[in-house]
C-alpha cells in the first residue's frame, strides 16, 4: 500500500577532512531515491560542472535579490562568493513526499536550524546528521595525508573543525567516519527510519 506522507530533509555535515563528500556520494549511490538539493553559487562553473546539476550559477545581484525576497533557508558568503540553499529545493519536495538530500556545511546546518524555528514544517521534516571523524588525531592524519595544505592551513583547519563538532548536541545524529561502508549504511538507515515517523502520516491514513 503507498501511503502519501512528508518527506524528510536530511542534512549531513562535518568539518573538512571527515570524508562527507566520500559518504554522502556512498548514500546516494545506494538510495537512488534520493532528491539532491542543488546549492546556488555567485562563483564561475568549473570546468566539467553543469548548471542545475552541480550548482545553479547566477549572478551576484540575483542572488542579493533572493536573499531580500526570503528565497534562501541558508546561505554564506565565502571569500568574494555567495553560497545558499533555496528553500524551494526543500519544501516543495517534502510537501510531495520525496526525501531530500543536503549535503552542507556546519555554519549551513545551524542557519537551517534558525530557520526551522521560524517555519513549522521545515522543523517538522528536518534531520541534522553530523559526521565525525574517529578522533582529532585520526582527522589530523587525513588532513596530512592529503598533502595539498600547508601545515598552517592544516592547524586552521583542525582548529576549525575543534570548534564546528563542539556542536554535535545540535544535532540529532552523530555518524562516526570510521570505515566508508559502516558510515554510508549508518546514514541509510536514519533516512529509511524517517519514512515510519508518525508525524510525517496525514491525520486520515487509515481511513
Amino acid at each position: 500500500m503507498q501511503i502519501k506522507r512528508l518527506g524528510s530533509a536530511i542534512i549531513v555535515s562535518g568539518p573538512s577532512g571527515v570524508g562527507k563528500s566520500t559518504v554522502c556520494g556512498k548514500v546516494r549511490s545506494r538510495m537512488p531515491e534520493l532528491k539532491f538539493s542543488i546549492s546556488c553559487t555567485t562563483r564561475q562553473p568549473r570546468e566539467g560542472e553543469v548548471d542545475g546539476v552541480h550548482y545553479y550559477f547566477i549572478s551576484k545581484d540575483e542572488f542579493e535579490k533572493r536573499i531580500a525576497n526570503n528565497e534562501f533557508i541558508e546561505y554564506a558568503r565565502v571569500f568574494d562568493n555567495i553560497y545558499g540553499t533555496l528553500a524551494g529545493e526543500v519544501i516543495g519536495r517534502v510537501k510531495a513526499g520525496e526525501d531530500v538530500f543536503l549535503d552542507i556545511d556546519v555554519q549551513g546546518a545551524l542557519q537551517i536550524q534558525a530557520a526551522a524555528e521560524q517555519n513549522e514544517l521545515l522543523k517538522k521534516v528536518c534531520e541534522f546528521v553530523m559526521l565525525a571523524p574517529p578522533s582529532l588525531e585520526i582527522l589530523e592524519q587525513r588532513l596530512r595525508s592529503r598533502a595539498s595544505d600547508s601545515a598552517e592551513q592544516i592547524e586552521m583547519r583542525l582548529a576549525k573543525a575543534r570548534s564546528e563538532l563542539s556542536f554535535y548536541k545540535k544535532y540529532n545524529y552523530v555518524v562516526i567516519n570510521d570505515d566508508l561502508e559502516t558510515a554510508a549504511a549508518d546514514v541509510e538507515s536514519i533516512i529509511r527510519s524517517q519514512r515510519s515517523r508518525t508525524d510525517h502520516l496525514p491525520e486520515d491514513f487509515l481511513q
